[in-house]
């Protein structure tokens, strides 16, 4: 998969040299998404293309107005092809195979049934997807409520858990996790450092819902409600199962498989693998439509509707992002400087709290899927240094991110649509600030708790081991003119010593790792190995005079930097 850098992602735009108002197409287009269905519905369901178009084509003007038209074209098929068509190829896929699964038969909402259906939505949110999930359960826990007088609450912890919590432990489950999936994040990462973190949420979630769904149906079976009937389940559309298997298989490879065939298009890069990937998905969906029977889509209120609207919407998302992208990419010397200041401390060290609630906060009111990639910018963008020494503050983004959706209707794309199927059931589906009261009243009590408790990677107020420019010794830093110089095995040093450790100092673009390596072995060492003549002992040491890069060497075509390079003085004595 080809990986591209934050600086590649909005090319020849100089995000420094952009005031704050370059962002207005992107904060406005994000409240138009989240107001525009509640406050005008009628206009908003059919106007919301042009809307959300109007905006994207404010920011490409703007763009080809100050930087000419061939680098604003060139920023957009960067954004379009290299990130936007995987995003919404895979959405499309899991969101057709999920829709052909069909759940009937004979249920009465008693809490244990309730809490039954949640715990498998949760479970498999991250396998098909939260929409996948929520659109195949929402129907069959309708129907087993439609006798329950207490309705609604039972709704509220479905969208909790089913349309949010559920989909943290994968690139499949939530959006966000995707984006992070399309900028280099190992698939596997979620499911091998959230799940204690998702295990305890969910269950905390679950554990209040089954207190207070037994509490309201004792209250309704005093009033003569009771259940009816024998419980009888039948799934159909089986076939689907296989082909979401085949998803995840197709994706795991697409991640492993570097064929190192790249396309250009008007400068925007597509590597084969990707190609493979989004090709194989389509296939997958068109096999799914093929092999199930209509009956069944149609038994499940299936329509394309929902997913156009997310392609429409994710394609002006993704444009208007390419400014602020630019921007954060400027870092102090942007116009987010201010929120960079909010997530980092005095030593430039990340605030992973911080990231974790201004996350959320934003997920909750926007969106998460642009706000995560957002944060992520704002965290270096580094995909190899946020899933080693800065991985606390990638959990703090994708758990902010992935929760704090759960907060709001719009905080996430299925919870709007769990609402709008409730509503035509009939469901008295509480308000939007009800619904907001009701969720931060179960949640934001156990999110204080997650940040309290000492999980791996832990949320904590400054990171331990990474230290800012200002605390290191002159001699100890990576050049300054490398600022992307990251924590990866083109920046070690060539050749590797026996001995004590020392630290050195690795350069993300907001945050400096203080890494153990070898220290130089001492002479007397060097003796002891065979090595004390004087020339190997300099020579060993000239090895280790390599931590400042050349600056006339740029990145290599992947991204990243280029590799130490001998001390030439060193060098020129071992050759006299």
């Amino acid at each position: 998969m080809l990986v591209i850098t934050p600086a590649q992602a909005a090319t020849g735009l100089d995000g420094a040299a952009m005031p704050w108002p370059w962002a207005l197409p992107f904060a406005g287009l994000l409240p138009s998404i989240a107001t525009g269905p509640l406050l005008f519905p009628q206009i908003w369901h059919r106007h919301y293309g042009k809307i959300a178009a109007g905006w994207a084509l404010l920011a490409l003007a703007v763009g080809a107005e100050a930087f000419g038209t061939s680098t604003a074209t060139g920023a957009f098929l960067h954004a379009v092809l290299n990130e936007y068509v995987s995003f919404i190829v895979v959405l499309f896929a899991l969101y057709t195979v999920a829709g052909g699964i069909l759940v009937r038969g004979h249920l009465f909402g008693t809490p244990l049934v309730n809490a039954a259906i949640l715990l498998i939505g949760s479970v498999i949110a991250s396998l098909v997807g939260t929409t996948g999930a929520a659109m195949v359960l929402v129907r069959p826990l309708l129907s087993a409520i439609r006798e329950r007088r207490h309705q609604a609450p039972v709704v509220v912890f479905f969208i909790i858990l089913v349309a949010n919590v559920g989909g943290a432990l994968s690139p499949l489950g939530d959006p966000p996790l995707f984006l992070g999936f399309l900028r280099g994040i190992d698939f596997l990462w979620p499911v091998r450092h959230l799940w204690t973190q998702t295990i305890l949420v969910g269950g905390l979630v679950l554990a209040l819902f089954l207190v207070l769904d037994t509490w309201l149906f004792r209250r309704e079976k005093r009033a003569g409600i009771r259940a009816t009937g024998p419980i009888a389940i039948r799934i159909h559309g089986l076939v689907n199962l296989p082909l979401i298997g085949l998803i995840v298989a197709v994706i795991l490879i697409s991640g492993m498989w570097k064929p190192g065939i790249v396309f250009h298009l008007l400068g925007a890069e597509v590597d084969l693998a990707q190609l493979m990937r989004d090709g194989l998905l389509i296939v997958i969906a068109l096999f799914s439509l093929w092999l199930t029977p209509d009956e069944h889509r149609t038994a499940n209120g299936f329509t394309w509707e929902p997913i156009t609207e997310v392609a429409k919407l994710f394609l002006a998302i993704f444009i208007a992002l390419i400014p602020v992208l630019a921007m954060l990419d400027a870092r102090a010397a942007g116009a987010f400087a201010p929120l960079l200041r909010l997530v980092t401390d005095t030593q430039g060290a990340p605030r992973e709290v911080a990231f974790f609630w201004l996350t959320g906060a934003l997920s909750a009111f926007l969106d998460n899927a642009p706000t995560y990639l957002v944060f992520f910018e704002l965290a270096g963008g580094d995909p190899q240094a946020l899933m080693g020494p800065l991985a606390g503050t990638l959990a703090a983004i994708s758990l902010g991110a992935v929760y704090m959706g759960a907060l709001t209707y719009i905080g996430n794309a299925p919870n709007l649509m769990v609402y709008a199927i409730a509503e035509e059931r009939a469901v008295k589906m509480p308000s939007f600030f009800a619904y907001l009261l009701w969720a931060a009243l179960v949640l934001v009590p156990i999110f204080a708790l997650l940040t309290l408790l000492p999980l791996a990677p832990a949320l904590k107020l400054s990171g331990a081991g990474i230290t800012s420019h200002s605390s290191v010794r002159r001699e100890d830093r990576v050049d300054a003119r490398a600022p992307f110089q990251t924590l990866t095995s083109s920046a070690r040093p060539t050749e590797f010593c026996a001995g004590e450790m020392r630290s050195r100092v690795y350069t993300a673009p907001l945050i400096s790792y203080r890494a153990p390596v070898p220290r130089p072995p001492s002479k007397s060492q060097s003796n002891v190995e065979g090595r004390g003549d004087r020339e190997g002992a300099e020579d060993d040491q000239s090895s280790w005079r390599t931590s400042t890069v050349s600056s006339s060497a740029g990145p290599d075509r992947a991204g990243y930097p280029p590799k130490p390079v001998r001390d030439s003085s060193q060098s020129g004595r071992k050759a006299q």
